[in-house]
Parts: C-alpha cells; sequence; structure tokens
C-alpha cells in the first residue's frame, strides 16, 4: 500500500464520510420502511417499519439539536436514534451503529480497515446481545458474510472500492438467503414456518447500511456517476 493509499481519503472514505453515510443510511432506510414492513408483516410481528421511522425521527431530532461535523458525531446521533426506539431492533441497531462510531480517532474520518474492524465489533455485540448465529434469520445473516468478504479483500491487498462492494454483495446476499431460513430468533421465531420464504427484514435492512456505506465511499471519490444502491431485491 501507498503512503497516499494510507490516507482516509485515498481509502475512499473522504473527510465527510460520516455525513454521507449517516444520510446515506437515513434515506434507504425511509425509502424502503414501507417494504420492510411489509416482510415484517409477513415473517414477524409487522411493527419493523414503524421501529425505522421512529428511528430516522428521533436521528432527525438528534442532529438538529447537536449539529454534527465529524465521523464520530455523526453515528452517535444515528445510534442515539435507534436506542430511543423500543422493542428488539431497536436496542440492537443501536449497540450495532454504537460500535461503528467507535472507529477511527474522534475527530477523524476511519480508513477502511478501521471501519471494518467497528462492523466486526458491531457484529460481535449483536451476536452477544441478540444470541443469534447465521441461519438463524436475523440481521446476523447480512451482517456476518459481509465482514468475512471484507476481511478477505482486505488480506487480498484490495482497494478500497472493492472491499466496500464486496462487503454490499455479501450483505444482500446473505440478506437474500435468509428468506430460505426458518426464524430462531426474535418475534419472528413465534411465527414458525410462516416465515420461510421471506426475507428477514433486519437482514434487509443491514444490506441497506452496508450499501449506504460503500454509496458514500464512492461520492467521497469525486465519482460524477456514483452507482445507486440497489432494492430491486426487496420486492
Amino acid at each position: 500500500m501507498t503512503e497516499q493509499e494510507s490516507s482516509g481519503t485515498a481509502q475512499g472514505l473522504g473527510e465527510d464520510f460520516g455525513r454521507r453515510f449517516v444520510q446515506g443510511v437515513q434515506r434507504l432506510l425511509g425509502e424502503n420502511a414501507e417494504a420492510l414492513g411489509e416482510l415484517d408483516r409477513r415473517a414477524g410481528d409487522g411493527d419493523f417499519g414503524t421501529s425505522v421511522r421512529a428511528a430516522l425521527s428521533q436521528l432527525d431530532r438528534e442532529t438538529e439539536q447537536e449539529q454534527p461535523s465529524t465521523y464520530r458525531q455523526w453515528l452517535s446521533a444515528l445510534y442515539r436514534g435507534w436506542l430511543a426506539v423500543g422493542g428488539t431492533s431497536g436496542p440492537l441497531f443501536g449497540v450495532f451503529f454504537r460500535e461503528l462510531a467507535k472507529a477511527g480517532e474522534a475527530d477523524g474520518t476511519p480508513q477502511v480497515e478501521e471501519l471494518v474492524e467497528a462492523l466486526a465489533a458491531g457484529q460481535a455485540i449483536v451476536q452477544r446481545y441478540g444470541e443469534a448465529e447465521v441461519g438463524d434469520k436475523t440481521m446476523v445473516d447480512a451482517l456476518a458474510p459481509a465482514v468475512e468478504a471484507m476481511r478477505r479483500s482486505l488480506h487480498d491487498g484490495e482497494p478500497s472500492q472493492h472491499v466496500l462492494e464486496a462487503g454490499e454483495a455479501a450483505a444482500v446476499e446473505g440478506a437474500r438467503s435468509s428468506a430460505e431460513s426458518l426464524a430462531r430468533r426474535g418475534r419472528a421465531s413465534y411465527v414458525g414456518e410462516a416465515s420461510q420464504g421471506v426475507i428477514d427484514p433486519g437482514a434487509a435492512a443491514m444490506a441497506l447500511v452496508l450499501g449506504a456505506a460503500r454509496a458514500a465511499a464512492d461520492a467521497g471519490r469525486g465519482e460524477q456517476h456514483p452507482r445507486e444502491v440497489d432494492t430491486a431485491w426487496l420486492v
């Protein structure tokens, strides 16, 4: 890796990555809240779309009050938004984003390696609190393969663009594969076989989060026509 590539900007994140990432998460989850809620109505208790909207509304209040400017401040607003939501998903997404907020230095933008390790830490805490493994039909079905793919890409010396693309692709594939499983954790586990054939909404949301990270990094490189996050697989 060259000296230039070791900097945050050369790693494809950019100084304003935190704002772009959080606003991307907000846009993608907001635009797809109805679809996520429909998945939960088919395979769970049906409240996930409401939880998403509540978290994003709280995020609006947090950003208006705190006026974040750094990566850590933006991610902190996001995790506080989710922690204000009850149920199962609010606390789990909240502690996940809290781990992401710890990436890098307090006033700087994390490098890709630091972001990947923060994602791994987020996976670990979600699994510790949620007691879920891959195949249990939870957000872990998207997050775990994404972390694995990103670590493998880093190990192979691939550029940051490929690292983030690998994470997004693995997360989407993991989310889509969750349709094949029976829910064994969370409230969705109460509906038994009714959950089979339906993508887990938490895994779907996590795939959108990974897509938002990739798109935010693309924009940070100054691409004139960055690739949009594909959401067609949700329906």
